[in-house]
This record gives C-alpha cells, structure tokens and sequence, in this order.
C-alpha cells in the first residue's frame, strides 16, 4: 500500500505522527533541563542519564518476552517500549489503539507538568 513511486507505505508515515508527538512531550522535560543546569554539557548528560536506561530498557532491542519476569514487567509498562509498540501496530497496518492512547496521554502528561515548569523558570530568569 503505497501512494505511488518512491512514496513511504502510509502506515511508515502514520507511524511517524505518535513519535512525533511523544517528542514534543518530551521535549518540555529538556527545555527544564536545559533551564535548570548551566551548561550544554550538563544539559547533555543529564538527558542521556535519563533516556539511555528507558530507551535500552525496552522492546526495541529485545523481545520482552526473552527477559527475567521484574524486567520484562518493567519493559512492558515502560513509554518507550509503548511507543515502538504504537509505531509498530500502524507500520504493520493492524493499529494497536491501546498503545497509540497510551503514548499519546504519556506525551500529553509530560507537556502538562513540564511546560508550565518551564513558562515558570523563563520568566523567572
């Protein structure tokens, strides 16, 4: 199902909208980050310390179901792995509503709580 030569599958673009959004999200968490510390660096390190574990501690490398029961328990409820799982579901053309709602409300949460954190420490500056 594509849209015509040298076009992307729509369901590789649909998988592209949570993804999106989910950053968007995230970003505001950064944007605090990057208010609260005085240097790109610290800015840098304090994020990857953050996403490295999430990102490595999901189903994107590994099939959860190969992994020790805590872990796999974590893998399964962790965003990220919601998020590939989201991706996937609409790649594959068989869209898992439960993990797009899921990434979504999680993106929606993030830009909640952290942009008017960082409205907040803006204009305090």
């Amino acid at each position: 199902m594509t849209d015509g030569p040298g076009r992307a599958p729509r369901g590789s673009r649909a998988a592209l909208a949570p993804v999106v959004v989910f950053s968007f999200g995230l970003s505001w968490v950064f944007c605090v980050l990057g208010l609260l510390l005085r240097s790109p660096n610290a800015v840098m390190n304090a994020g990857f310390t953050g996403i490295f574990p999430l990102t490595f501690l999901s189903n994107v490398f590994v099939d959860p179901r190969t992994l020790p029961g805590p872990l796999e328990a974590f893998v399964e409820v962790n965003p990220i792995s919601i998020l590939a799982t989201a991706s996937r579901s609409l790649m594959d053309g068989k869209p898992d509503g439960g993990a797009i709602l899921v990434s979504l409300a999680v993106a929606a949460v993030l830009a909640a709580v952290f942009l008017p954190i960082t409205t907040r420490l803006y204009r305090s500056r």
